[in-house]
């Protein structure tokens, strides 16, 4: 765990997950005054919108933060340069090859972490020089694959050198301490800190994650190959039923347009997206987030002990 902590100057050996609409350049100041990595979910942003986030977040905070870009988004190339014009600490990625980036990323002194759900990925981002793997499994919120974290982490550490940190269903020290056994010297977590004082989605949203049981979540959009993770509501509900009728990508996508944000801003718990995690069925209480991490390494360390002592 020291590595991920020693390599930017981390209390926590923790990222944040980069959740679009949540992620704010004011929320990863907070998790990075916190101790821990705090990353502005670039999302569906442009330029602008980004370098606000950023400048933003630099007001809020002297520490290391990091930006995730979604390989996906039509502004992708824009928000690369960007991300060098303004020296962030990191950046993560999703929904694609981010290998036309790294040299200039790595110019620019940049770290990179690819966020990966396959071990052959994770060995093809190594031999482009990435610095860092993000292993995702199944359990996290919004878009998944299809390998569960305890299947995928040991498989990716296993096979690169670099450093690899755990991602999906993690929300305790018992859980940290299985993903560095597992083979990671880190973790990101998304759900966890969605019920943070500081997480600037809206209250409903936050109570829906504390409502929810160990199976209150269902993965959306697997028949157009975009499966996504929610708390079940109405929404989902008929999502799933369009879905289970044969309803076609661009039918479902119309479906569901502007739903996360509903759900971010408006409290819309009913027909909104509630992206969660399955650990969302752990969570009971909202705190801030220092205090979430300080109680996450706490039981790390005593879990530790006893392991240690009944080996």
């Amino acid at each position: 765990m020291e590595r991920i902590k020693n390599m930017f100057g981390l209390d926590f050996p923790v990222f944040q997950g980069g959740m679009a609409n949540v992620a704010t350049g004011e929320f990863a100041a907070a998790v990075s005054n916190a101790g821990a990595m705090g990353i502005i979910g670039s999302g569906g942003m442009d330029a602008e919108q980004l370098q606000n986030e950023i400048r933003n977040c630099r007001k809020a905070t002297n520490r290391p933060f990091g930006v995730n870009i979604m390989l996906m988004n039509p502004h992708a190339d824009d928000l690369a340069d960007l991300c060098c014009e303004e020296g962030v600490s990191l950046i993560t990625t999703g929904a694609g090859n981010p290998g036309k980036y790294i040299e200039k990323w790595q110019r620019a002194g940049i770290k990179i972490f690819p966020v990966v759900s396959s071990t052959a990925l994770a060995i093809r981002m190594e031999r482009l020089g990435v610095d860092g793997i993000i292993a995702e499994g199944y359990e996290s919120g919004g878009h998944v694959g299809e390998l569960t974290t305890m299947v995928l982490v040991p498989q990716v550490a296993d096979a690169v050198s670099i450093p690899v940190v755990a991602a999906g269903g993690i929300a305790g020290g018992k859980q940290i301490l299985a993903a560095r056994i597992l083979g990671a010297c880190g973790v990101q977590m998304g759900t966890v800190f969605l019920a943070s004082s500081e997480c600037p989605v809206h209250e409903e949203y936050k109570k829906a994650v504390l409502r929810a049981k160990s199976n209150d979540t269902v993965v959306t959009g697997r028949s157009v190959n975009a499966p996504v993770r929610i708390i079940k509501n109405q929404m989902a509900r008929e999502y799933l039923k369009r879905e289970r009728a044969g309803a076609q990508k661009d039918e479902l996508e119309q479906f569901t347009l502007g739903s996360l944000g509903r759900a971010v801003r408006e409290g819309d718990v009913k027909y909104g997206s509630l992206m969660a995690g399955q650990v969302s069925g752990m969570i009971r209480e909202i705190k801030p987030v220092r205090k979430i991490l300080v109680q996450l390494f706490e039981e790390y360390d005593h879990e530790l002990k006893e392991l240690c002592e009944k080996a």
